[in-house]
């Protein structure tokens, strides 16, 4: 399953996400940093579907990795910085 989540596309949504603000455009209905960034923002940033984009968002929340929060009709995604360095000391320990 990590191994799945591990594709260059989801990898640098997991960087862009670090620091949202240089990677997106402002957002009307809420702040990037203590909100996330939308599906269609990621998509269009990788060049891909909004479904694409989707399952690649959807996949790392699965894992953890992102938090959602609903705003309006609008799914924001952003890091569980938790939980990511709960993974990365995992795999720090040879698990």
């Amino acid at each position: 399953m990590l191994r799945n989540a591990a594709s260059a596309s989801r990898l640098e949504i997991l960087d862009w996400l670090k620091d949202p603000a240089a990677h997106f455009p402002p957002q009307r209905h809420a702040d990037l940093a203590e909100d996330g960034v939308t599906v269609r923002a990621v998509a269009a940033k990788l060049g891909v579907s909004r479904r694409v984009a989707g399952t690649h968002l959807a996949l790392l929340a699965g894992l953890g990795l992102l938090r959602t929060k609903r705003i309006r009709h609008r799914v924001y995604y952003r890091r569980d910085e938790i939980r990511i360095a709960e993974v990365a000391r995992m795999f720090e320990k040879g698990w």
